[in-house]
Formats: C-alpha cells, sequence, structure tokens
C-alpha cells in the first residue's frame, strides 16, 4: 500500500486513516459491522490472508500465530478477539493490514477493508469511559462520518500488551542524580502513556506537568506567555521543554510544535516529538515544523537526555546572543 500519507504538508492538523470493518455477532441483529481506523502511516500494505503458522508459549488468544512475508516473520493478531468479539463468518474474504511502527511490524486480521479518509484531528474526539471500557482501552480516537461512528485504534497500547518488551522503562544504566530539576510539558493523548512519561520524568529529576493533547498543551503555553509577558518574567520561570506525541486528537504534535515555533517568545522552547510515527520516511515532517529532536517510542531514557542537552544549549546560545538576563535556565525553588 502507497504511502500516500507522507505527501501531507507537515503541521497542517491533517491526517489520512484507513477505515475497515468486524463483522461482529449480534445477539438483535445477528451480524453487526463495526467500523474502525488507523492512521496510513503505520499501514505497510493490506493482503489477502496468509498461510498462519502457530507460535509457541504465545501471550494471548488474539495471536493466531505467525507467518512470512518477504522474509521477515511478523505475527498476526485476530483483532475481533483483542477487542473481545466474536467475529460473524462471512461470504466476504478477510483481509490482513500489516503494520510498522516502532521499528515493529505487527498484522491485523479485519473483516473487510474500506476506504482511505483525509481528515482533520479537530474531527477525532477522545474517547469516553464506555467506549474505552468496550473496546478494552484500544480506542484514541472516535470520527463521526456519514451517519456511522470510526474508532480510531491504538495500536501502541495494543502491541505493548501483547509485548512487554516495548514498553517505556528508564535505562537502569544512567544515573538521573544529577539532574537539576527542569520543568517539562508533556502532551500525550494515551492516558496510560502519559502517566508513564510523567513518571518516568520525574524519576529523571523532571518537574512534569502534563496534557491530553496539542490543544491543551497550546493553551497551557499561551497562558504561561501571557504572564511572562504581564509580570516580566522569563519564560524559564515556569517551562524549560516541551515532549509532545504526534497523534493526538484535535491538534497534532506537528501543528503544535509549529504553533510553538513561529510565536516569537515560544519559539525559544526545545520541542521533542515522541512518537511510534518516527521513522526514516516520516522525519521530514518534524525537521518542516522546527523540532528539535525526534525520538522513537520507547526509548524515554534518550528524550530525558535529550531534553537536558537542548536545555543547556538554548541557555548557552541565548547567554552567547547577550541575551542571558532574558533566556537563562531558571530552576524551581
Amino acid at each position: 500500500m502507497s504511502q500516500t500519507n507522507i505527501l501531507l504538508e507537515a503541521g497542517t492538523n491533517e491526517l489520512e486513516i484507513v477505515e475497515f470493518h468486524l463483522d461482529e455477532k449480534d445477539p438483535k441483529e445477528g451480524v453487526y459491522k463495526g467500523y474502525y481506523g488507523v492512521n496510513v502511516a503505520k499501514v505497510l500494505e493490506i493482503i489477502r490472508m496468509p498461510k498462519v503458522t502457530e507460535m509457541p508459549e504465545v501471550r494471548h488468544k488474539s495471536v493466531l500465530g505467525a507467518f512470512n512475508l518477504r522474509s521477515q516473520i511478523i505475527p498476526l493478531v485476530d483483532l475481533s478477539v483483542w477487542l473481545g468479539k466474536e467475529r460473524a463468518s462471512s461470504t466476504e474474504e478477510a483481509k490482513v493490514v500489516v503494520t510498522e511502527f516502532n521499528s515493529v511490524n505487527t498484522a491485523f486480521l479485519v473483516s473487510g477493508v474500506n476506504r482511505i479518509h483525509r481528515i482533520s484531528w479537530e474531527e477525532v474526539e477522545a474517547p469516553n469511559a464506555y467506549v474505552s471500557a468496550i473496546t478494552n482501552n484500544s480506542v484514541n480516537g472516535v470520527v463521526k462520518m456519514d451517519g456511522r461512528i470510526i474508532f480510531l485504534l491504538d495500536l501502541e497500547r495494543i502491541v505493548s500488551d501483547l509485548n512487554p518488551q516495548l514498553a517505556l522503562r528508564l535505562d537502569s544504566k544512567v544515573d538521573w542524580s544529577g539532574s537539576k530539576g527542569y520543568r517539562a510539558l508533556v502532551a500525550d493523548d494515551s492516558t496510560v502513556i502519559r502517566e508513564m512519561i510523567k513518571s518516568l520524568m520525574q524519576k529523571a529529576g523532571f518537574h512534569v506537568e502534563a496534557v491530553n493533547n496539542g490543544k491543551e498543551g497550546w493553551e497551557r503555553l499561551t497562558s504561561i506567555k501571557t504572564r511572562c509577558e504581564k509580570e516580566e518574567r522569563p519564560l524559564s520561570d515556569f517551562v524549560h521543554v516541551v515532549i509532545s506525541d504526534i497523534e493526538m486528537p484535535q491538534m497534532d504534535g506537528h501543528n503544535f510544535c509549529r504553533r510553538i515555533k513561529e510565536d516569537p517568545l515560544l519559539k525559544s522552547l526545545p520541542v521533542i516529538l515522541f512518537s511510534s510515527l518516527i521513522t526514516d520516511k516520516l522525519r521530514h515532517k518534524g525537521l518542516s515544523v522546527g523540532a528539535d529532536d525526534q525520538v522513537a517510542k520507547p526509548e524515554i531514557s534518550y528524550v530525558a537526555q535529550r531534553s537536558i542537552t537542548l536545555i543547556e544549549k538554548y541557555a548557552a546560545d541565548a547567554q552567547a546572543a547577550g541575551h542571558g538576563h532574558a533566556a537563562a535556565v531558571h530552576h524551581p525553588d
């Protein structure tokens, strides 16, 4: 499948999603068609059902086995089983969506693939508690379109649950005792990931404020900017670095970063994009909106280290330019 999404201009707050469906058994209707979607940027291709070989010691019953695709062994996950649904038999030939993110390939069995949609992140709503509960906490966005609801799947959550080695963790070999208590603003729409980033960054010596998406992050920075100007205080009294996911409802990380880097005051903030979408094919998007660094999940230790390096570099550059009184790093009391 062609990566059409990489042609989109970065920072426009748009994305393209592949819509597919699951035919689920329903006691009342017989068969219920559930609609789901994933970011095109994570989809390598869509194929017919391959020959699958069982895998020993699988962690979850949704893992049907693995198959060989161009010399790569790829695990196949029955999405219906993962979501706690019972897949209904159909005359339609099942499809397999092969994905790649976080340098990991995983395939998902679905009933059929519909089409690709280009939408704005403003159209994506965060799932409520009920939706999260009935989808095994595997949905991170809801889109209402043409009289139906499309649930955007949190593939990172699914894959990390199936493979705990992909979870975020700090490198135990790094000595964080010398950290200086810098302030980080973290934006991530996943409650689980957001709290993990916050906890791990705190262990690395940071004071962390976390928000649910880029829109909330931008509103928070705008508030900080107003206070800085009103009280004639440096930005570093409130925040030293921004760490942002890319895929988020309302405002994505690319748009969030572009707004920061286009603002006369806020552009002095280092911005690190921390996402499963950081790949060689897509890295140019982060560069085009001015991101200071881009780190693929789950490398949280590198994020903490790069945050410190960038904060100190920005402060040194400002002092060298003769603006040290306004941009020097201020540490929390």
